[in-house]
């Protein structure tokens, strides 16, 4: 017999007016939420991608030296693990090649629309149902969504005086263009965070001439990257072979961030990682004056540290420049610094990051839940917080992958397959209930967040040394919402947090049901 998701799923994804669950955003989070609803017996799904493409940071982030930042046996699904992977630190084409094979093997493609800009959700308390509202004036009713949206999608651009009036060719890092050819051209780079350490030892050989801007400098450790060559791949595809290389790079994740920024007060690591840095830097740059400009004055990991083996050294090179005075304005011919002095450039490059607690970027899209209650809003007047990341009160059915104080810093495969855990067990008991709605209790989500809060004396970023980091990490209430755990913790939570933080209840009851005693075990 034919279920009734198995009908719905064989609509074509572009005719579905209803869905189950509608998970919004189309790369690895999106993708690995579609698989493991279909996993657990949640096939009627629909993934709802504002491009022309999936894959996420991995289809939008195409720019010279783009690669992976944490080791490749880390950032993969654990259930999908690829033994093929190019280098230690896999380039982005084969990201983007890995979430295409595992969008096609798990039968994810037919189940998106593409070109699909979500702009608002409404919870309606009478259905239990959410509507959601597209740019191009369409709809789609859900029972549950999945914000599977991420952070780092919405390119932010610098808020220079001038940035429109440069006369030659301007590119954000997220949006290169390829039909424009660097060679022999002055180029100006403006940021120095993690993509520019890709982009500026990528280019600089080809390039006439290298100014690169810097505002803040990042500590760069070096990058323990290199092929995997054949007798490595063949290692890896004998039995085992693929958990130990795995177990190995989780061991390396863990330690140089999760360990060393939560429990820095505890275990100084982040110290050891300064140090090697330091002398890293000493060794990498000739230059003492640009040695001293390359060096940070805040403490590691109070922003995104970076490893690469090339980009100190290209400091070295005659045909870089490092500018640090501070930028005053952006002309015809190039950029004005506070001195006075005009670089002339032909290329403007914006390595400027992206939006991440800015204003419509968390969330992405209006999100309006019971009682008319506005996500962002309510975010902005009592800060942002959800209970694992997960839920917030009175916004029921409504779940996200990378919600405030969700990801604690390791792979993200391991948050989405965490944060999926959590979501599934949900869908699991309010399937054996028959309930269609789902709701974290306000007590539930005030102890994990006061939990949260009572673990921040321990981390790095509120240890007196990262007020001159000009960290994306922190919002605007000085907050810092990552989880304070380690990935261990974070694993075993999704599969045993009490199901009873949650309520289950019926559209045509007002009053929560609840399974027999120790039902809630389940799950």
């Amino acid at each position: 017999m034919t279920s009734p998701a198995t009908t719905a799923s064989a609509v074509p994804a572009a005719e579905r007016t209803e869905v189950d669950v509608a998970v919004i955003g189309g790369g690895f989070s999106g993708i690995g939420a579609g698989i493991l609803l279909d996993r657990a017996g949640f096939g009627d799904y629909l993934v709802l991608e504002a491009g022309d493409g999936l894959g996420g940071a991995w289809h939008w982030n195409t720019y010279p030296g783009v690669a992976v930042d944490i080791p490749s046996f880390s950032y993969q699904f654990s259930f999908e693990q690829k033994s093929g992977w190019s280098r230690v630190y896999a380039p982005g084409e084969e990201l983007k090649a890995y979430a295409e094979y595992c969008v096609d093997k798990y039968d994810v493609r037919r189940r998106t629309r593409l070109h699909t800009t979500v702009t608002r959700a409404v919870f309606d308390d009478a259905t239990s149902r959410w509507t959601l509202e597209f740019a191009d004036g369409g709809s789609l009713v859900a029972r549950y969504v999945v914000g599977a949206t991420g952070v780092l999608t919405q390119p932010k651009l610098p808020e220079i005086d001038g940035v429109e009036s440069f006369a030659g060719i301007t590119m954000h890092t997220a949006r290169w263009d390829h039909d424009v050819d660097l060679a022999g051209k002055r180029v100006g780079i403006i940021g120095t965070g993690a993509s520019a350490v890709q982009v500026i030892p990528s280019i600089a050989p080809e390039v006439e001439h290298l100014t690169v801007f810097q505002r803040t400098p990042i500590w760069c450790l070096p990058k323990p990257d290199g092929p995997i060559t054949l007798p490595v791949r063949t290692l890896l595809k004998v039995p085992g072979g693929k958990r130990v290389a795995r177990l190995a790079s989780q061991t390396f994740v863990e330690v140089t961030f999760p360990l060393a920024a939560h429990f820095h007060g505890l275990v100084p690591t982040a110290g050891l990682g300064e140090r090697q840095a330091r002398a890293y830097l000493r060794k990498a740059v000739t230059d003492p004056e640009v040695r001293a400009k390359l060096t940070p004055d805040y403490d590691l990991g109070c922003k995104r540290p970076s490893f690469s083996n090339s980009y100190l050294p290209t400091f070295n090179r005659a045909n870089v420049h490092l500018e640090t005075t501070s930028i005053e304005a952006i002309t015809p011919a190039g950029v004005r610094t506070s001195d006075g002095v005009e670089h002339e450039v032909d290329v403007l490059i914006m390595a400027t990051g992206f939006k991440v607690f800015e204003h419509g970027n968390m969330p992405t899209f209006e999100v309006i839940g019971s009682g008319g209650r506005d996500l962002e809003a309510w975010w902005e007047a009592n800060r942002f917080q959800a209970y694992q990341g997960v839920s917030v009160p009175e916004f029921p059915n409504f779940f996200s992958i990378l919600g405030p104080y969700g990801y604690n810093g390791s792979s993200y495969f391991n948050l989405i397959e965490t944060q999926m855990a959590h979501i599934v067990r949900l869908l699991k008991r309010a399937r054996r209930q028959r309930a269609d709605r789902i709701e974290v209790t306000p007590q539930a989500h005030e102890r994990y967040w006061k939990r949260q809060l009572g673990r921040r004396r321990h981390q790095v970023f509120f240890q007196g040394g990262c007020g001159q980091a000009n960290s994306y990490y922190f919002d605007a209430h000085g907050d810092v919402p990552f989880r304070a755990s380690p990935t261990l913790e974070t694993m075993w939570t999704s599969s045993h947090f009490p199901l009873d933080d949650y309520t289950f209840s019926r559209s045509s009851e007002r009053g929560a049901t609840r399974e027999p005693v120790g039902a809630a075990a389940e799950g």
